[in-house]
């Protein structure tokens, strides 16, 4: 059954309106708000307080002052789409600048969505209500690729033609960013444009660019603007670029169709992050959220080389923000927000030249407040003693969680985790014996070359960090979490190349790590078991690695009902089975062949023709010294292995120490900061 359509798009301009003529055509008349509609609305839906606004930090401008207006979406719920630092952080970057404008959407959930529709309530911002499709560019944030369906509800929501080939001048143009931007392929067909990398000085040189454009009395209409975003190099524009296929499915080759556009398209990266210490005004969230904390990320890149890590491998280098910065803006962000906790944030943030320094000014800074340091991800071979005693300084302790990722120490050398059985042992008992009671340990399942064994040992190791952890305590008040993840190869990683594992192998690993962990049930009453299957994991790798033909089957599915796919009582592994094996055969292909077959060197990869600055020799070198079981060191303290980043992207790594230590900030001992406000 197909959702209903908005294609009518009653506040839109007339369909004749869309000849095809490159002549700017008539902006409509603008709705400047839909809450005189939407209230009405609000208390017949669940958590309607997360679609009226108002948060602290928010910020609503005049729509006539502005030269350039940007709606920003993270595509899911409010609760995860607020607290995202991505959306933060250009949200208050554009809005920093006089003539521009920016407000956020979110994913509304289906109660709402239904009765949007009954009642022809377009998709809308919660800073002043304003339809989306009213805006210049409406920026989409993906950090995982299960939130496509979310995409194609708040294109047709706002009354914007689902494929962009069928917008007119009066559509904005719709920009997809993130993680997931760095293979767009799968929603080629719904996206006028994509950013690859960091997006502080890329969303700025898109304002210019439109900016100018409508200075100019927008000649030559989208086409145009597109043509003028894709000569940056740094902005890919799907139309302009043609795939052709071999005939066994793979593709063979992916050109521009014009003459002045790139054939290669090449990541931003911020390279001095003192210089962009946002957010400077967090948002406080109105309904309870994932996060509710002030996060400062410390450093941005990775270079420990884990071979699934797609954020660790697109991001390089490494570039740090130095400690007088993230002090600063600590203090500023607290005074703000009144939040309770810090995290201190990165891909392995205790890593950190200064982290040790920086932990121990801020505990100072803040001892005898109710303020507490976290660092949500901590690699075991970089927690100690002296960490541990600062996080949890106050009395409060955080959450720790840590990541060996692999339960043997055979398939970590195959990821490149290089973290032994008994670095973890002796960091989980110093976590122990400095006060926590209950830590997580987080692994993934479905890794290339695993076996049955290599998962097993991940009862073993949980049974031992509950021996441990009791001997050095002497108390039998501790626990840890084992929690699993599906393995999915991501682009512009090593494993890139690699099969997956289909979902009954997965599930049944599962079903034996579980009963290995509770052979000992005096031990097994103290760990924790969560898990993820192996389906959503499929289906993720399918929209992954994914090429332009996926498209269809994203749109089948969104047709067929398909919303929140991240979330587990939403998604359905069933609706993407069929829709697949509706949509692919007419291609020549099917879902196996986009996720449990292995690819060759010599195939051209859907995302060849965008350069994240890895070398891809390099990446398939990788990948051998992966199925060999070769170990590759951090190039951060060794000589560089020439994985292409810095001399592609003219950059280098950026680390400390340097030497400062933490603004010398007045204590603020008996500070209480103001509560949050209440959910």
């Amino acid at each position: 059954m197909s959702v209903p359509s908005t294609t009518a798009r009653p506040t839109a301009a007339s369909s004749d309106d869309n000849s095809g003529s490159t002549r700017p055509s008539p902006r409509r008349d603008l709705e400047r708000s839909v809450w005189s509609r939407l209230e009405p609305l609000l208390p017949q839906v669940t958590k309607p307080i997360q679609y009226v606004g108002g948060e602290l930090g928010a910020v609503v401008k005049d729509w006539d002052a502005a030269t350039v207006r940007w709606a920003l979406m993270y595509p899911d719920a409010y609760e995860v789409g607020l607290p995202n630092q991505g959306v933060q952080i250009l949200y208050e970057v554009l809005n920093e600048l006089p003539d521009v404008l920016a407000e956020r959407t979110y994913a509304v959930w289906p109660d709402l969505e239904k009765l949007m529709r009954a009642h022809g309530v377009p998709q809308f911002t919660v800073d002043a209500h304003r339809s989306v499709r009213d805006f210049d560019v409406f920026g989409v944030s993906f950090s995982t690729e299960l939130g496509y369906t979310n995409l194609l509800t708040a294109i047709d929501l706002a009354g914007i033609p689902l494929l962009a080939v069928d917008r007119t001048d009066a559509d904005p143009v719709i920009v997809a960013g993130g993680h997931a931007a760095f293979n767009p392929e799968p929603i080629a067909d719904f996206v006028d444009a994509a950013v690859l990398g960091d997006g502080e000085e890329a969303v700025l040189e898109i304002t210019a660019i439109v900016r100018e454009w409508k200075a100019e009395g927008s000649p030559g209409g989208r086409d145009e603007l597109l043509l003028r975003l894709a000569r940056t190099e740094s902005v890919y524009v799907p139309r302009f670029y043609d795939v052709d296929y071999l005939p066994d499915g793979r593709i063979q080759r992916v050109v521009p169709n014009r003459a002045d556009v790139p054939f290669r398209v090449h990541k931003r990266t911020t390279m001095d992050l003192d210089a962009w210490p946002y957010p400077k005004k967090p948002l406080v969230p109105l309904a309870e959220t994932v996060h509710e904390r002030y996060a400062v990320e410390i450093f941005r890149g990775c270079t420990r080389g884990c071979r699934f890590c797609q954020a660790g491998m697109i991001t390089r280098p490494v570039r740090e923000r130095s400690i007088t910065t993230v002090g600063q803006m600590v203090k500023e962000g607290l005074e703000f927000s009144g939040f309770h906790e810090v995290g201190l944030l990165s891909l392995s943030s205790a890593d950190h030249s200064e982290i040790g320094d920086m932990c121990s000014g801020l505990a100072e800074q803040y001892a005898g407040t109710n303020v507490s340091l976290s660092l949500p991800s901590t690699r075991v071979d970089a927690f100690n003693i002296d960490l541990a005693q600062e996080l949890s300084r106050n009395g409060r302790r955080t959450g720790l969680t840590f990541a060996p990722e692999g339960g043997s120490e055979r398939i970590r050398k195959v990821i490149n985790k290089m973290v032994s059985k008994e670095d973890l042992i002796r960091t989980v008992v110093t976590a122990y014996t400095n006060g926590w009671r209950q830590v997580k340990l987080y692994f993934m399942c479905g890794l290339p070359t695993e076996t049955d064994a290599d998962v097993l040992e991940i009862a073993d190791m949980a049974h031992e960090v509950i021996r441990a952890g009791r001997a050095a305590t002497g108390s039998k008040d501790i626990r840890c979490t084992v929690s699993i993840g599906g393995f999915v190869p991501k682009p512009h990683t090593p494993f890139q190349w690699a099969p997956m594992d289909r979902p009954e192998v997965i599930d049944h690993r599962l079903r034996i790590l579980k009963q290995a962990i509770n052979s000992d049930r005096s031990l097994g009453r103290a760990i924790g078991y969560r898990y993820h299957d192996g389906e959503p994991s499929l289906i993720e790798g399918l929209l992954s690695r994914g090429d332009r033909r996926v498209g269809a089957v994203i749109r089948r599915v969104w047709e067929d009902g398909g919303r929140f796919d991240g979330w587990s009582e939403h998604f359905s592994y069933q609706r993407w089975v069929d829709a697949a094996a509706e949509v692919l055969p007419a291609f020549g292909v099917d879902l196996d062949w986009y996720t449990t077959r292995e690819r060759d060197e010599l195939e051209v990869l859907p995302w060849d023709h965008l350069d994240s600055g890895l070398d891809k020799d390099w990446l398939w070198q990788d990948w051998q010294d992966a199925l060999s079981e070769y170990e590759q060191d951090d190039c951060r303290w060794t000589p560089c292995f020439d994985c292409g980043v810095c001399p592609s992207m003219d950059t280098e790594i950026q680390i400390g120490p340097t030497g400062r230590k933490l603004l010398p900030l007045t204590p603020v001992s008996g500070l209480k900061l103001p509560p949050t406000p209440a959910n």
